[in-house]
């Protein structure tokens, strides 16, 4: 259950604890709460009720509806023997939000995660709503967010994932999405299951810090 999901909850209570004190029943209310406690109880759910509603939209945004940047695009390699990154290209600047792209053998089973590598050196799984890439047709793409200044060097590495590390990937996202914090992954928390299939780096077109 997220953080904003609790607050919401934690509002409501004191809400209803409040109106059912007020409630009259056979002509007389409960009053079990004194008046001086029961107007703040009222004031206090009401306001977490507006912010855990308005944090929990916030947070659950559909993906379909962010704006990502399609930037400069190679050709494929063909046959397509191996995974490939067709965009961005190497040394690119790109904008806060790009689409990394490009193209899988058809016989090519395994979950495909991008991560970013910052200058602080740790590792940040990217997803939309569908947590691992999007494949399809030999195809493949996701959204990819970058927090950092303008000119930063971020490197995008491509693995090819098993489950069980498909699944790390995803939970890491979620409990980094409950708790409103992203603070990455060092290199050896990165699961063995997951195989680094690619690497190019970029640079940052202008600032985006806060973005995310």
């Amino acid at each position: 259950m997220s953080s904003e999901l609790i607050i919401l909850i934690i509002g409501a209570i004191l809400l209803i604890v409040a109106i059912v004190d007020s409630i009259k029943i056979g002509g007389s209310s409960l009053n079990l709460v004194d008046i001086k406690v029961k107007i703040p109880m009222v004031v206090l759910g009401i306001l977490l009720i507006f912010y855990g509603a308005y944090a929990y939209g916030g947070a659950n945004i559909p993906g379909q509806i962010e704006k990502a940047e399609l930037g400069k695009k190679a050709e494929a390699e063909f046959p397509v023997t191996r995974i490939q990154v067709l965009s961005p290209l190497e040394n690119d600047s790109v904008n806060c939000r790009i689409l990394t792209s490009g193209v899988y053998p058809e016989s090519h089973e395994k979950d495909i995660w991008v991560l970013l590598k910052p200058t602080d050196n740790r590792y940040y799984p990217q997803s939309d709503h569908t947590n691992t890439s999007y494949k399809r047709n030999g195809e493949w793409q996701v959204i990819t967010r970058f927090g950092g200044d303008k000119g930063e060097k971020y490197e995008i590495i491509v693995y090819e994932a098993d489950s069980s590390a498909s699944q790390f990937f995803s939970a890491t996202i979620q409990n980094w999405k409950d708790r409103l914090s992203y603070p990455g992954l060092e290199l050896d928390e990165i699961p063995a299951g997951a195989r680094e299939v690619a690497r190019l780096s970029v640079f940052l077109k202008e600032n985006c810090r806060g973005v995310y």
